[in-house]
């Protein structure tokens, strides 16, 4: 079965299977698209009252008032990654970053390993690619680094990069920001990285990074990473909001790069990132939804729409073509993956009906038009994993029902 691929050669697509026929006929097919900023632990979180278009002082306690009333433990891990990962490909996203970020105080080092693997269990079962990043905030600096370590280990051992050998699980480190947490946390974390080959992520100048860094340190968040040894090729930074051109500047001779997450910072009042400027200088940027507590949605695609409405309020328009490889290519390369899927991870988009209709350039007619499309077909690792619009991996109502039964308290 031979496919038009956007913004690639035609090929054939090669699938697992009793039955490897998919029907494409008026289709558009796509690489994967992939997720480099999420909170999956939000999905079990979405909509709360008082966590919308709040300034961050005020949603933080929200968020860990409703945390500590369900408990964060490795049931409820993974019933919000399948939930939340489950969404995901249902979307067209084969490979999605979670940056997770709460870990009870009460946990030890070693206790905090389980709450990973519900998540990399729930990844497993789905058939998505999934990338855990042992993230912190406000945690101990020692016991954050100490917990990284453990969880790097028993997800993907020594393996380089921190990429499981099939390729399908990735180990990441990431403190919050500096507005969360001190040098020594990003110290420590930093070397955990280092001694182990990961890559690096952390969240920089949204508003509330700028203003807490100046009023706790008399400096901008950037000075601050590039002090603590956080600006450097390894490293990828999501939101970037409050950026200057020196900034950017400076991140683009380093070799950072970036994730852009309008779907989160717009609703919540956070700034939005120069994209344009950002790719003029030569950072490579990809793209993230952030979680369900400021964004409530996994639809990668219906944010690469997003980004391209609002650019021309902070710079430039952006082209859907580049928009689409924010979305795959860049977010990879952000993983420091930039063949990630080689080809294997594929969506099959109709593109033949009625919302399509006029459209004289089909790959800015995917991102363009529909705001709510999803795939016909997903295809992560040869394996097809949506079938004619159905999750095939898993039946969705238990999914739901699973979420359920562990987060029925997260509402006050």
């Amino acid at each position: 079965m031979t496919l038009r691929i956007a913004g690639a050669a035609a090929g054939d697509l090669a699938v697992e299977g009793p039955d490897d026929g998919l029907d494409a006929t008026g289709c558009l097919v796509t690489p994967g698209l992939v997720n480099a900023h999420h909170h999956l632990l939000q999905t079990a979180f979405r909509t709360l009252p008082g966590t919308r278009g709040v300034p961050m002082a005020t949603w933080l306690p929200t968020m860990a008032a409703a945390y500590d009333r369900v408990g964060v433990d490795g049931a409820l891990t993974y019933a919000a990654a399948r939930a939340g990962l489950a969404e995901s490909l249902l979307c067209g996203v084969t490979t999605v970053a979670d940056h997770h970020l709460t870990w009870p105080a009460s946990l030890s080092p070693e206790e905090t390993v389980p709450l990973a693997q519900g998540t990399a269990r729930a990844a497993a079962e789905l058939g998505a690619r999934l990338v855990f990043v042992r993230g912190a905030a406000r945690d101990d600096p020692e016991t954050s680094a100490h917990s990284a370590d453990l969880i790097a280990e028993a997800l993907v051992g020594d393996s380089p990069g921190g990429v499981s050998a099939d390729g399908m699980l990735q180990v990441a480190v990431g403190p919050a920001g500096v507005h969360s947490d001190p040098e020594p946390t990003f110290r420590l974390m930093g070397e955990v990285a280092a001694r182990r080959g990961l890559r690096r992520r952390t969240q920089a100048n949204e508003q509330v990074d700028v203003a807490i860094a100046a009023e706790r340190y008399g400096r901008r968040p950037i000075d601050l990473l590039e002090e603590w040894g956080w600006v450097a090729p390894d490293v990828t930074l999501a939101h970037l909001c409050e950026v200057t051109s020196d900034e950017i500047r400076r991140l683009a001779a380093a070799g950072v790069s970036a994730t852009h997450a309008p779907g989160c910072d717009l609703p919540m009042g956070w700034g939005i990132a120069p994209v344009a400027a950002l790719r003029e200088a030569g950072v490579e940027v990809g793209l993230g939804t952030s979680g369900g507590g400021s964004n409530d949605a996994g639809h990668l695609l219906a944010d690469a729409r997003l980004a391209m409405q609002v650019a021309p309020l902070v710079g430039p328009p952006l082209a859907a073509a580049d928009v689409l490889a924010m979305a795959t290519s860049g977010s990879a390369a952000g993983l420091g993956r930039p063949g990630l899927g080689e080809g294997r991870d594929l969506c099959v988009w109709d593109v033949s009906g009625v919302a399509d209709a006029g459209v004289h350039d089909p790959t800015a007619g995917l991102l363009w038009v529909s705001p709510g499309r999803r795939p016909r077909h997903v295809v992560v690792a040869g394996r097809v994993v949506v079938r004619d619009g159905v999750l095939v991996t898993a039946d969705e109502r238990e999914i739901v029902a699973g979420l359920r039964r562990v987060s029925v308290r997260a509402a006050p």
